[in-house]
């Protein structure tokens, strides 16, 4: 289900992927590490909201480690932050931790531009599928 571009042992999804397995019954649980006033000015349905974005980005581990008791792990796990790129290091360090996880790629931004349908999403999208 999810298409894996490898960067390192992690694999990314995009948002149409992201949308089918919201929609199907295999909904993976969705992890927004973004601040709070963020989350709530805008999120994806039926995300849940861990704000570690910042300790992360700084390279603090803590807050998120604690907040780990809160995920499920018998239920893949799709990271998401603003642009895709902190979403990484949670990511792995779920990965490290035992759970099956992935990072939306592009992040909140790729996703609302799916949802909009934007230009800059569909000519991202197009050059997407002529690169290998």
């Amino acid at each position: 289900m999810y298409s894996c571009e490898v960067l390192g042992c992690m694999s990314k999804i995009n948002p149409p992927e992201l949308e089918e397995r919201l929609e199907d019954g295999t909904s993976p649980y969705v992890l927004d590490i973004r601040p709070r006033k963020d989350y709530q000015r805008m999120h994806i349905n039926g995300s849940h909201n861990v704000p570690v974005y910042h300790d992360l980005r700084s390279g603090d581990e803590s807050e998120f480690r604690k907040a780990l008791s809160q995920i499920p792990q018998d239920n893949p796990v799709v990271t998401v932050c603003k642009a895709g790129i902190v979403a990484r290091k949670a990511t792995t360090l779920l990965e490290n931790e035992g759970y099956e996880a992935t990072t939306l790629a592009g992040g909140i931004r790729r996703w609302n531009g799916y949802q909009n349908n934007s230009l800059g999403y569909r000519l991202r999208a197009t050059l997407a599928g002529l690169l290998p």
